[in-house]
């Protein structure tokens, strides 16, 4: 298996985004209740893989994932066969928030469903995401993406599947000068999902 995830910034996040970002993925599949034990796993920070797992309700998991009490918040999310997905919710020291899904534990039709289904709900869930990747493998996975998607103002070493950035990163990235890109309001994408044109 890879390390592979997925990663979203967004410049604000509340309670209304995570309830709104549960429900679109629940709507595609990936649900936050298991599909036997019908149980919502919590993960504490720490001891990896999995650290600590406590069971929560809906309602407290919504709480959480809208970050008004904690700045982080781990937890499983759940393909219809049962597969994993490690998700974390995680505000920075400079106010952007960090959704994260580990694609590591899937297989590749898993990976390409959760890819739909996370990528789909990120864009309704927050109207302030500013950029996403995407790295099926993990290989670009020690990059300062923050740095780069929200900011900037660091660069890369290894190319992600996919990157979506604001224009005005784009535009001030010399590593994606005359790469081909497409746009996806608000978006200019790179990578593996731009199409041969």
């Amino acid at each position: 298996m890879s390390d592979g995830f997925f990663s979203s910034f967004h410049l604000c996040w509340s309670r209304p985004d995570a309830e709104s970002l549960l429900g679109d993925l629940e709507t595609a599949g990936v649900r936050a209740v298991h599909p036997v034990t019908r149980r919502i796993t919590l993960l504490s920070p720490g001891a990896e893989p999995s650290g600590t797992q406590s069971w929560v309700t809906r309602d407290q998991l919504v709480l959480l994932a809208g970050l008004q009490r904690l700045d982080r918040v781990d937890f499983l999310l759940w393909l219809e066969d049962g597969a994993g997905i490690p998700a974390r919710i995680e505000r920075g020291g400079d106010g952007t928030v960090e959704l994260r899904f580990a694609l590591g534990g899937l297989s590749r039709p898993g990976q390409e469903h959760a890819l739909r289904a996370v990528r789909e709900a990120v864009g309704r869930a927050s109207l302030l995401c500013v950029g996403f990747v995407v790295d099926r493998e993990g290989a670009s996975a020690a990059t300062d993406w923050q740095g780069f998607i929200v900011k900037g103002s660091v660069y890369f070493d290894c190319w992600p599947d996919t990157l979506a950035v604001l224009p005005e990163v784009a535009a001030a990235q010399p590593q994606l000068s005359g790469v081909n890109s497409f746009e996806q309001s608000p978006w200019v994408v790179y990578g593996s999902d731009v199409p041969n044109r």
